[in-house]
């Protein structure tokens, strides 16, 4: 798949897959950027991408990213749409520093990861409802055996 993206600092390298078998791909940290205790963040990406119609960019933390940095991703996901590539629009990871001391992201760092996936748009056809069966509730399809 061809992907048209933008640079906002052209010094820094374009995202890439680490290794042949990665479905994701790295995000280079612009700028250094400082969260201080139990603060949340916006760490610039670098990049502003043209996600292809049909497809969603995905933005998730590395999995090292709390054991290492104390950071967290507080929504867990971040979806990038086909409709934000403006020329403001770059790619941003949010972070949350769960530590009692200031984290430092510098510039150049890898904190998380993107990953496209084709998605579908639902049509909607409403009914009066889904017949009987029920499972009990949220979070109910068992406890332990």
């Amino acid at each position: 798949m061809k992907v048209q993206i933008v640079r906002v600092d052209q010094n820094l390298p374009l995202p890439r897959y680490e290794s042949a078998g990665a479905v994701g791909f790295d995000l280079i940290t612009r700028e250094t950027t400082v969260i201080e205790p139990n603060k949340i963040a916006l760490v610039p990406g670098n990049v502003i991408v043209k996600v292809p119609e049909g497809y969603a960019l995905l933005i998730l933390p590395r999995s090292s990213l709390p054991r290492k940095k104390a950071l967290v991703c507080p929504h867990s996901i971040g979806v990038i749409d086909c409709d934000y590539h403006g020329p403001e629009d770059e790619v941003k990871v949010q972070v949350q520093n769960i530590s009692d001391a200031p984290v430092t992201v510098e510039r150049g760092e890898r904190i998380a990861q993107g990953m496209f996936v084709r998605v579908d748009r639902a049509e909607w056809s409403e009914v009066d409802g889904h017949g009987a069966q029920t499972r009990g509730g949220f979070g109910s399809t068992g406890t332990h055996a």
